[in-house]
């Protein structure tokens, strides 16, 4: 076992937000579901009118944060708003994890057919039933914990889902235990290459298609070790028949990206690597999606905006939010109060079988 007094340590970080987290502002709706949920965990969703078919994007919030502040710092409902795309938040309760991780290092909730993993892929199955989201078209994105059950989800459920993207996290299938996880995200004791490949393949019975992976890390995090970005490719590789080196490698000033092509051409893998960035979510705050904050980083890097284009949701420019694009956006958060309300009635009649 590791240094007593670093795991201690790093416990500490993971303390109580002493903001409280019912007053956080949000456009996002509460989502009432119906299933198991044996994870326990809360749903929020964001769904822009006039949108038929659309796709749907997961989002998992990272350690002490909620679905709103994720939300709020990624700008995803702003560029959903844009785009014509749905968004799914769910949402870890107190009860179930004191810091607000997903527990990802947890068997039990990081399993197919179980807990927490279990929960979203209802609250997944009840979107495409109430929202009428094309199922060819779901993704999911995760930051550290989130991006750690993101990893799991995609494991788990490979068969739902067209692509994902893993920020600051780990590969499935690593941890049991919470000194395991510490273990882990510093990098010690991480699986080989073989056998990440083969926790993958025994998550789900599934045989392919997979979902194209896009990995990014900071190369200044202390707190998921770079080598955790590079073990989530190596554990992909095996399912799309890739080798170890990439097949292109481009190295700016901000990040290193690789990628991995398929046998179609389809970019399978990628990784960004962000210069100098610590633990976070890398943004573009003049992109005009998202703000900083803890753990949303501005690093000239708008992560949100790339992985929408790596989902192909976002085609040519997006327009940067102006004044007055945020004057009419407050003015519509503040007077729709009864239009999110009316879609928490309706989302719960068709629930109950009231309304088709």
């Amino acid at each position: 076992m590791r240094s007593l007094a670093d795991t201690i340590q790093r416990l500490s970080q993971f303390r109580l937000d002493p903001l409280g987290d019912e007053d956080d502002e949000t456009r996002l709706s509460p989502f009432l579901f119906p299933g198991r949920n044996p994870g326990q965990l809360k749903a929020w969703t964001y769904v822009p009118d006039i949108v038929r078919r659309p796709p749907l994007v997961v989002v998992l919030h990272g350690c002490k944060q909620t679905a709103a502040r994720y939300d709020r710092g990624a700008g995803w409902s702003q560029l959903a708003d844009q785009a014509g795309f749905a968004l799914l938040f769910p949402e870890q309760q107190r009860q179930n994890n004191p810091s607000r991780c997903f527990n990802w290092f947890m068997e039990a909730d990081a399993t197919r057919g179980a807990g927490e993993v279990a929960s979203i892929r209802e609250m997944i199955e009840e979107m495409i039933r109430t929202q009428d989201i094309d199922p060819r078209r779901i993704y999911v994105t995760g930051l550290s914990a989130g991006g750690a059950i993101a990893s799991a989800l995609l494991a788990a459920y490979p068969e739902l889902f067209a692509g994902g993207a893993i920020i600051a996290g780990l590969p499935s299938g690593v941890a049991s235990t919470i000194p395991q996880a510490f273990d882990r995200m510093r990098g010690h004791g991480l699986p080989s290459a073989p056998d990440l490949q083969a926790k993958l393949s025994a998550a789900s019975p599934h045989h392919g298609p997979w979902p194209a992976v896009s990995v990014w890390q900071g190369t200044a995090d202390r707190t998921v070790a770079e080598s955790n970005a590079m073990a989530i490719v190596d554990q992909w590789r095996g399912v799309h028949g890739l080798g170890p080196q990439p097949d292109r490698r481009e190295e700016g000033a901000l990040r290193t990206r690789m990628v991995w092509k398929d046998r179609t051409g389809r970019d399978a893998i990628t990784l960004h690597l962000i210069e100098g960035m610590e633990h976070g979510t890398p943004l573009d705050v003049a992109s005009g999606f998202g703000e900083a904050g803890p753990f949303m980083l501005d690093v000239g890097i708008s992560s949100t905006l790339e992985i929408a284009r790596s989902f192909d949701l976002v085609k040519g420019p997006t327009r940067r939010q102006t004044t007055r694009d945020t004057s009419e956006r407050a003015t519509k958060t503040e007077a729709p109060v009864l239009s999110r309300v009316q879609r928490t009635i309706e989302s719960a009649l068709r629930s109950a079988g009231l309304l088709r």
